[in-house]
């Protein structure tokens, strides 16, 4: 993930990488941490950012990394 919305080791796209760290704390796959991730003021700005084009960007970079 590293560059993708313009971040480093995926840290633009925290929120879909499992065991990123959120207060101090390791958190767990996205499907767990999905509520904190969307009440985050990080990835708040990130998606207003990045706008509808960022959510279809993520996807396609997930996708051509599972091929």
């Amino acid at each position: 993930m590293d560059g993708v919305h313009g971040g480093r080791n995926a840290g633009r796209a925290c929120w879909v990488v499992a065991g990123t760290y959120c207060g101090g704390e390791v958190q767990g796959t996205y499907a767990q941490k999905r509520e904190n991730c969307i009440s985050c003021e990080f990835h708040r700005m990130v998606r207003e950012e990045e706008g509808r084009k960022g959510s279809f960007r993520l996807l396609t970079e997930l996708l051509e990394m599972m091929d």
